[in-house]
Order: structure tokens, then sequence, then C-alpha cells
């Protein structure tokens, strides 16, 4: 993980290039809405907001696992254990997503407006939905890498987007819920379910990531 993050540091390009596709992505719908004479409602703005961090998700995760030659990956085999390499891939990436994650949201609720009526259960969605994509995708990058850089990005987004699904819809139930101001016993067992599904992926990875290791 320190690895990656030094080299992170090292070639901020790819970290600018991500965020830049976020900012661009928040301006073209501000400039959608302004045309229209206002801000998007407040479903539609929590929707577009996932759709724009599921997407940086999806090009966040490929980067780690994919663009690691061969060469570096027998270094890895030969001096570190699969699952602390896994591990420490999903606290990267987690942590990669949340760089991503606030900033955009900053922006976000600047150029369109802030519907949220409870921002800490509304922080708290966006960093557990961080963590849950950076946990869902971390193993399916894995496998995509194997397919090579020719089919690995498209095969990131075929195995990603149905296993995202049930994860989506509950990061929007808990932050639909925020933006109404409900209770936090409303979302309580969402909440529950999110922090459950993400110790699931996490060890399912940690007992499966060593078979794809070795292949």
């Amino acid at each position: 993980m320190l690895k990656d993050l030094r080299l992170e540091w090292r070639q901020r390009t790819a970290l600018g290039g991500l965020l830049l596709y976020v900012a661009g992505t928040v301006y073209v719908c501000y400039l959608s809405f302004s045309l229209r004479g206002g801000a998007p409602p407040a479903p539609a703005w929590n929707a577009l907001f996932w759709v724009i961090l599921l997407f940086a998700a999806l090009g966040a995760a490929g980067r780690g696992l994919a663009q690691e030659s061969a060469g570096l990956r027998l270094y890895y085999y030969t001096v570190a254990r699969p699952e602390a390499v896994i591990l420490a891939k999903i606290i990267y990436n987690a942590l990669l997503l949340l760089a991503l994650a606030l900033p955009g949201l900053l922006l976000y609720t600047l150029l369109l407006g802030n519907p949220v009526q409870d921002w800490p259960l509304y922080a708290a969605s966006v960093g557990l939905g961080a963590i849950s994509l950076a946990s869902s995708l971390t193993l399916v990058a894995g496998i995509a890498a194997r397919a090579g850089q020719a089919g690995g990005g498209t095969l990131l987004a075929v195995l990603g987007l149905p296993v995202l699904v049930p994860v989506l819809l509950l990061l929007v139930k808990v932050s639909k819920n925020a933006l109404d101001g409900l209770p936090w016993e409303a979302s309580q067992s969402s909440v529950i379910t999110l922090v459950a599904l993400n110790f699931i992926v996490a060890a399912v990875s940690y007992l499966l990531f060593p078979f794809l290791w070795r292949s």
C-alpha cells in the first residue's frame, strides 16, 4: 500500500486525471441543469452523484492491479503473502476513492446546490460508499487484470457492475434518508448491512485472492 501511495505521489497525473474527470462531469451536470433554470430535484441530485462516483471508482480500481507488469507481480509473489497484497490494495483503493469523493462532493454542492438535511449521515454514506466500492471492485480488478491489457477494462465493467448493484441500492437508500432528514433509525439496518457486506467481501477476497495469485 505504501508503495502505491508513493507511486501515486510521484505520478500525480493519474490522480489529477481522475479528479479532472470528476470535476468535468460535475460541471457538465451543472451546465445541463442551469440551462433548465434551476437545480435538480433531490432524488436526481442524489442519483447523479452516485453515478459520477461509480464511474470514478471503476476508473480508479482498474489502475492498480491492471498496470502492474508481470515482473512486478513475480516480485510481489516472492516477498509478500497474497493476503497482505489484496488487503493493502483494498485499503489503497478506499483511500483513493475518498480522495476523489470528498472534493467531488464539495464541488457538487457548490455548483448544484445543497439539498442535504442530515450532513453527518450523508458524509458517512459517502465514506462508507468509497470503502464499499473499493472492496467490491479490487478483487474484480484482479480477475480482470488476468485477462491482459486488451480486455481488462471491459471485463472489469462487465463483472463489476452486477456486483455493485446491491451496494448501490443500499447507498442510495441511506443517502436519500439523509437528504430527507429522516432519523438515524430509518437508516440503521441499511448501514449495518453495508458494513457486513464490506466484511464479507474483504473476507472472500482474503480467501480467494491466493488462488488467483498462483494462477
